[in-house]
């Protein structure tokens, strides 16, 4: 017998349902449209298309772009299920471009990377808001770390073939176009679940608390700086890994295990973040994440063996896009239902700090011979973004504990 729209067991039904499409999407627009370049960087400095300052440059280019979709994600204004659909179309054809260049210039190079970081940013800014708003509406705002599964997802799904491409001798334009294949087949699967009403129907949900302007001013911006850190401290691990561990484990099966391993910590990391109460203060979260994060890039320097890289990946991967949706929750918390600017904004500034990470590293690779001196910046940031969150929850306590 059909179900009645209106019941709990039906709105359980729905919620799930948005929560794995949800996921499937950032699988496509994170995992595949941004990520399939780590694994595939080491592939592509072997055919000879490019050098590790040009791998560099490219990676800084789909970051760039980003920053650009996250932009475009905060003022565009429209039905968000159309722009989901758009950016998860153009991710399947810039990521089959990627592979049909043939003998490609670098410029084209930039400019597809640019486009894919474009179409990213739009597609996780506005199936992000969408999905967590139809969560909370459906009495299910838990499922929302289910989402953020997707890019772990799409990592591991990216990850795990590549060390019998390189077995196979694959080239990286093959190892595009099957990733592109892929991204086709899943945007496939959730089209429909995106083809219905363009906008949730609901009542307009406020901030969750009762805050002084000047107070949501203040965490906004305390906010938005902290995340812009979670953006440079874990991205020169999540460009270079495969590269950092194949040059300290030369003719070693393992680097090719490690970014596998990373995307699956990331997966687990979320599904892990559905378990903590809503009701957690979400800056206390991020700061521990953040010294988690801290603990993998400082461990990858001390032990660059098999036993620290895999320790690495995993205290890198876990918090990874637990950080986001602790992010996200407290942009709702913020601003409720309204919260889709600050998402573009917390985005932008992300994506800034993924800019700098990688043109960092190469420059700093050139001059020590290592990627340790660049590493170590990047431990120091999350260090720093971890005691900004402290901070911001030991000033809301305080008045808390005079009060008593």
């Amino acid at each position: 017998m059909p179900i009645n729209p209106g019941t709990p067991a039906a709105m359980r039904r729905e919620a799930w349902q948005v929560a794995i499409c949800g996921a499937l999407v950032l699988a496509v627009a994170m995992g595949i449209g941004r990520f399939a370049f780590t694994p595939l960087l080491p592939m592509m400095l072997h055919d000879g298309v490019v050098d590790l300052n040009a791998g560099g440059w490219l990676a800084t280019a789909n970051y760039l772009g980003y920053f650009i979709g996250a932009l475009l994600g905060m003022v565009l204004r429209g039905r968000p299920t159309f722009f989901i659909k758009m950016g998860l179309s153009a991710t399947v054809l810039l990521t089959l471009g990627m592979g049909l260049s043939y003998a490609p210039a670098l410029w084209l190079l930039v400019v597809l990377r640019t486009l894919a970081g474009i179409a990213s940013a739009m597609v996780f800014v506005f199936a992000s808001g969408w999905c967590l708003q139809r969560l909370t509406q459906l009495h299910a705002p838990a499922l929302g770390g289910i989402i953020y599964c997707g890019p772990g997802l799409g990592i591991l799904l990216t990850g795990l073939p590549t060390a019998t491409m390189v077995e196979h001798n694959w080239s990286a334009a093959q190892g595009w176009l099957l990733f592109g294949g892929l991204a086709f087949l899943l945007s496939a699967i959730v089209w429909r679940t995106f083809s219905g009403p363009s906008s949730v129907s609901g009542p307009i949900a406020s901030s969750t608390h009762k805050l002084e302007p000047l107070q949501i001013r203040r965490q906004t911006q305390g906010l938005t700086l902290g995340y812009a850190v979670a953006g440079f401290g874990y991205i020169i691990t999540a460009t270079f890994l495969p590269v950092i561990a194949r040059q300290a484990l030369p003719h070693s099966h393992w680097p090719d295990l490690f970014w596998p391993i990373f995307g699956l910590c990331i997966a687990l990391g979320a599904l892990l973040a559905t378990r903590i109460p809503t009701r957690w203060d979400n800056r206390l979260l991020l700061a521990i994440c953040y010294l988690l994060q801290a603990a993998g890039v400082l461990i990858s320097i001390a032990l660059p063996n098999i036993l620290g890289f895999a320790l690495g990946s995993i205290l890198i991967g876990l918090p990874f896009t637990a950080i986001t949706l602790f992010a996200m929750r407290d942009a709702r918390r913020l601003y409720g239902d309204h919260a889709r600017s600050l998402m573009g904004l917390l985005t932008a500034a992300y994506g800034i700090g993924q800019i700098i990470g990688p043109p960092l590293a190469t420059y700093l690779v050139k001059r020590t011979g290592s990627f340790t001196a660049s590493l170590c910046i990047a431990a120091v940031m999350l260090l720093a973004g971890a005691g900004l969150f402290g901070a911001m929850v030991w000033r809301v306590k305080k008045p808390q504990r005079a009060a008593a």
